[in-house]
């Protein structure tokens, strides 16, 4: 019995496997897959039409597995109803799918005369070669005078002569060292940060060169576009279009045509705006936003007493031009950019030379309103502005711009070391850029496409590669810089001049120490020694640059960089552009060693007609004015993400800020000067009830001052804040509880904007008020509500050291007048004379206060009154 079960197994496997493709398998996939799937237009990289196609699967791998059906993509979609799409009218019969996985249980086979002759060429060889070999066969090092790059680098052999024999594999020097053990050598497999050569790369290696070093082409990482035109259907993916601005009945609110958007919404729904709030909070309100600083008394006096018509136009124009612009609004890019001056990844936390410079460009081209097309272009290419040669002496305009490159290199990096240095871990650091400049600059989420297309936005896995491409003449996983390479020995002519007049000073000590006969050869030559290592290093700038010739880009199946599929050419999404566009990447210098890749991306990014990067920083500003974006989403305008609360208002500013040039002071003076932000925060119950959410700005938020706002805060309080800006991070020292704390210089302290930012050493108090952790970005600070805040605001030393510092600040003021010390306390911290009830608290607490003994941390009675301020709410909130 059993032989004649198994005999009728094999004969129905014999015959499924039979099952002809053309007459009983492709008229299924015609009927209801073909629409989609053709040689015109391969949805998502699967071409249906013919059983070659099939077989080659989609740009997310196989979606036939030959005698597995459950495992086979294609079956389990169409069992699952998730293919055809619902909009395909045509239903499938349950009896032609019953008909497909009786084929590929039985082979999946289509026939000879379908499928085409599979041949190796070079995109099948080249990425072994590259992933095993270049370290010490490529551009760095040519080792025997072999550069295993190319098919006709491979040609030219090396010292010893040639290394393939095409057409005899055997007789082959390079596989022969490979079978032998001998390349690459074991003893250098962790300081190459490479592993041998595995059996099914030696085959294919062995076929490559059989076949003659066949070169392949380049024809499927040009292919056309690949999308379809609905998919460009959606808000976010077409150029902002200029709205009219609407009619409201309620004119006399108006001040600019923002409260005509935001009032027309109102009016919609039952509501108008909130009165408008009073001069000291507009004045506080408007210098935290931009300074990140309360107003100093003179402030105050000076804008309550100004009467003029333009008064509060005049006070948003003062404090645009603060230095403390830069520094309150720098912050914002710095987290955007994912700012740390250590490398992460390792317990060791590298600390990164001189990255300060980058947060010194980004403050400085902020305060000087620079362009923000020309501030994205400097930090995406700057290095491919100019043709730099090999200069040292750069003009200052040259300068910013390579020091801006170090946006690029801000991501967790932890390459420095052999272990954590194999391919896999410098794709992560490159996949980390990609997501700052998805998230930050572009509003997509397309790391969500690097090992598969993005499951709801039209952003293909090609296209990621794509994206890769475009940065590969920097960052090339197959001819990478450690992190302590990346250094540009370039400066300023004053930096040149500086470092040889204290080299030559150096050297000047050393002949006199050679000279001193009174010393012998060895208290000589140690003495030599330590001048030796107080030689100045040359000014350098660490950045970013293109390096000319990158590697192939291959389209990694599922995201394995052991797995290439299809060559790609260099391009941006699809979706965002047309064809035109993607192919054309010209050097921006001819003769040059640039690839001119990136520059052309920026200035794609850049253009006056790009759906998004000029959305996404408006909605941005939008956000740190009134507490939530138009889009509530900052780094996600895609389907997936919030849609627009005010579509029709965003459009219009964004038209606004790139007809006035992008700059950004423009756009916070539109914003600020609106009768919208004027709003007062209180809460009706009717706009509780027709705005909960406050969605459509009946009133203006409540927000909570940042950690870095609240400490500088409590600094200039008590005057013990320095006017320092720039230069080298201030250090922080850790204690042994673990509180990590800023080290005091001359008795006062910088900016928390200047105070070092390591991944490993994050200052208490930021930390505890939510300072983001850089992995690798924030675009978007969370805000939590925990007791670790108030115990450390209660209890921390420092904070009772400055609140005696303010209340010294405040007798020297106001000397032997208690009552008079407590107003200018609320005038100073708050902004405003306190209420009545807080006079009457702040009166009842000083009478306890005067009938106990004085606190031990506090010093003073009226430093305990100080203390108190700093941890009330008004403080620490702004209206």
């Amino acid at each position: 019995m059993f032989g004649l079960a198994f005999a009728g197994l094999v004969a129905g496997v014999h015959a499924l496997a039979v099952t002809d493709f053309e007459t009983s398998i492709q008229p299924i996939l015609d009927r209801y897959c073909v629409e989609c799937h053709n040689d015109e237009r391969p949805k998502a990289g699967l071409n249906l039409s013919h059983g070659s196609g099939l077989l080659a699967g989609s740009r997310d791998g196989a979606v036939v597995v030959p005698f597995r059906p459950q495992e086979s993509l294609l079956l389990r979609l169409l069992r699952e109803g998730k293919m055809p799409p619902e909009e395909v009218t045509t239903r499938p019969d349950p009896t032609d799918w019953k008909v497909l996985e009786d084929w590929v249980q039985g082979g999946a086979e289509v026939g000879d005369a379908d499928v085409p002759e599979t041949k190796v060429t070079s995109h099948d060889a080249l990425p072994i070669l590259h992933l095993r070999c270049v370290a010490c066969h490529g551009r760095q090092k040519q080792e025997g005078g072999l550069d295993l790059r190319t098919p006709e680098s491979i040609r030219a052999g090396g010292d010893g002569g040639a290394v393939v024999v095409p057409g005899d594999p055997e007789s082959s020097a390079m596989i022969q060292k490979i079978v032998a053990g001998e390349m690459p050598p074991k003893r250098d497999l962790v300081k190459a940060s490479v592993k041998p050569v595995q059996s099914n790369e030696l085959d294919v290696l062995r076929a490559w060169i059989e076949g003659g070093l066949e070169q392949g082409d380049r024809s499927q990482g040009k292919a056309g576009p690949q999308l379809a035109l609905e998919a460009r259907d959606f808000w976010s993916f077409v150029p902002p279009r200029l709205p009219e601005i609407p009619d409201t009945s309620e004119s006399g609110s108006i001040r600019n045509p923002v409260d005509r958007f935001i009032l027309n919404r109102l009016e919609a729904a039952g509501l108008t705006f909130s009165p408008e709030a009073s001069r000291e909070v507009l004045l506080r309100r408007a210098s935290f936003d931009l300074r990140g600083l309360p107003p100093s008394q003179e402030e105050q006096e000076a804008f309550l007493e100004d009467v003029a018509p333009d008064a509060y136009e005049r006070m948003i124009d003062r404090l645009l031009a603060s230095p403390a612009y830069g520094e309150r609004w720098g912050r914002f890019w710095l987290d955007l950019a994912g700012y740390s001056e250590s490398e992460g990844m390792q317990h060791a936390d590298e600390l990164r030379p001189a990255a300060y410079r980058y947060r010194d460009y980004v403050i400085q081209s902020l305060n000087g309103d620079k362009s923000y097309r020309r501030f994205l272009t400097e930090q995406l290419a700057g290095d491919e502005l100019f043709a730099l040669g090999d200069r040292e002496i750069v003009n200052e305009e040259e300068y910013d711009a390579l020091v801006a490159t170090g946006f690029l290199r801000l991501v967790p990096d932890g390459t420095n070391a052999n272990i954590t240095n194999f391919v896999p871990h410098r794709l992560d650091v490159i996949a980390n850029e990609i997501q700052v400049l998805g998230s930050g600059l572009m509003g997509l989420t397309l790391h969500c496409a690097r090992c598969h297309s993005h499951k709801f936005d039209p952003i293909p896995q090609r296209d990621y590669a794509r994206l890769r491409a475009v940065f590969k003449g920097a960052f090339d996983e197959h001819d990478w810089l450690a992190p302590r390479d990346r250094r540009l020995e370039v400066g300023l002519e004053y930096q040149w001049v500086r470092w040889r007049r204290a080299d030559e000073g150096v050297s000047r000590r050393i002949e006199r120490v050679r000279a001193d006969e009174d010393l012998d050869e060895a208290a000589r030559e140690k003495r030599v020694s330590e001048l030796e290592a107080q030689r100045p290093s040359k000014p350098f700038v660490r950045a970013l640059w293109d390096r000319g010739e990158p590697s192939e880009t291959y389209l990694l199946t599922r995201g394995d960089y052991l797995n290439p599929a299809d060559p790609v050419a260099p391009g941006v999404p699809e979706v965002l552009s047309d064809q035109s566009v993607q192919e054309q990447w010209p050097p921006p210098h001819p003769g040059r060693p640039t690839t001119g890749r990136r520059l052309a991306f920026a200035r794609w990014l850049t253009g006056d007609a790009h759906p998004l990067t000029a959305r996404v920083m408006v909605n941005r500003v939008w956000k740190h004015h009134f507490g939530e974006g138009i889009v509530s989403t900052l780094d996600n305008f895609g389907r997936a993400g919030a849609l627009p609360s005010h579509p029709e208002l965003l459009d219009w500013m964004v038209h606004r800020f790139v007809e006035q040039g992008w700059y950004l002071k423009s756009l916070h003076r539109l914003m600020m000067t609106s009768r919208t932000y004027r709003q007062r925060s209180l809460i009706t119950p009717d706009r509780e009830r027709l705005d909960p959410d406050n969605r459509l700005l009946s009133r203006m938020p409540l927000r909570r001052l940042q950690g870095e706002l609240i400490r500088d805060t409590m600094l200039w309080t008590a005057g013990r804040m320095l006017d320092e800006p720039f230069g080298p991070s201030d250090e922080v020292d850790v204690s042994a509880e673990g509180l990590v704390m800023a080290r005091p210089r001359d008795g006062g302290f910088r900016r928390s904007v200047y105070l070092r930012q390591r991944r490993t050493e994050v200052p208490t108090l930021l930390e505890s008020f939510d300072l983001p952790a850089m992995s690798p970005n924030c675009v978007e600070r969370s805000e939590s509500t925990v007791a670790t805040q108030a115990l450390h605001l209660m209890n921390n030393a420092l904070i009772h050291q400055l609140a005696e510092s303010f209340a010294q600040r405040l007798e020297r003021a106001r000397p032997g007048d208690l009552a008079a010390q407590v107003r200018l306390g609320f005038i100073i911290a708050l902004g405003r004379d306190p209420t009545a009830d807080e006079w009457a608290t702040a009166q009842g607490m000083l009478e306890a206060a005067m009938e106990g003994p004085v606190p031990e941390l506090g010093g003073s009675l009226l430093s305990t009154f100080c203390h108190a301020l700093y941890n009330s709410a008004a403080f620490i909130y702004v209206d």
